[in-house]
């Protein structure tokens, strides 16, 4: 078990403990269908870049520059826009000349208070995250609970370490330490209540 993804797969993603086998919405299921690769005209190095989300919308690639230039040297920044209205889109990629610098940004940049917003800091995930498909085709990591289509396995939302279900021995003991009562009459006991639920449900 680990709590960040190493692969990216949709399912998993889907699932708080990474561990369901159908997938719950149907943006899941776009992100299983849809054949992703990354941009090759993407320049620099993976290694040494990072991730900037939640940017105000004011927020310059200058100003990051001057925010993100504390842990190193930058080699590019860019604060990607919408084609049509040239807006920001609100997230940003900054790439510097070492990924000592980069790992530095992700642990300290993060959380940081950029014109008044707090922005969220990952690693790039296109280049080097396995199988990565973006929010946008219905994967990614994080969202909204109102949207319904939160993903896990990231750095804000881990996967949560699933639950070890008990055998019938370990629950008996495990009760038995519990409730202070011998073990052969708590074995008794749910064997009464279970013969009992197993009636009610012919009924």
């Amino acid at each position: 078990w680990c709590p960040r993804a190493i692969i990216y797969d949709p399912l998993k993603a889907g699932s708080i403990d990474g561990t369901d086998s159908q997938p719950h919405d149907r943006a899941i299921m776009r992100a299983q269908n849809a054949d992703y690769k990354p941009n090759k005209n993407v320049k620099g190095d993976p290694e040494c870049t990072i991730f900037v989300a939640r940017l105000h919308p004011k927020t310059t690639v200058r100003h990051l520059k001057e925010v993100f230039s504390r842990f190193g040297d930058i080699v590019r920044c860019r604060v990607v826009e919408d084609l049509v209205t040239g807006r920001s889109r609100g997230y940003a990629f900054v790439e510097f000349t070492s990924s000592t610098s980069a790992l530095m940004a992700y642990k300290r940049g993060n959380k940081t208070i950029i014109d008044g917003s707090e922005v969220f800091v990952d690693m790039e995930c296109e280049r080097l995250l396995p199988g990565w498909v973006p929010r946008r085709l219905g994967g990614g990591f994080n969202g909204k609970k109102e949207s319904g289509q939160l993903r896990f396995g990231g750095r804000e939302r881990p996967f949560r370490k699933p639950i070890k279900l008990l055998s019938k021995k370990e629950l008996i003991i495990s009760l038995s330490d519990k409730l202070y009562k011998p073990k052969d009459q708590i074995l008794k006991e749910s064997s009464v209540i279970a013969a009992r639920f197993s009636e009610i449900s012919k009924r």
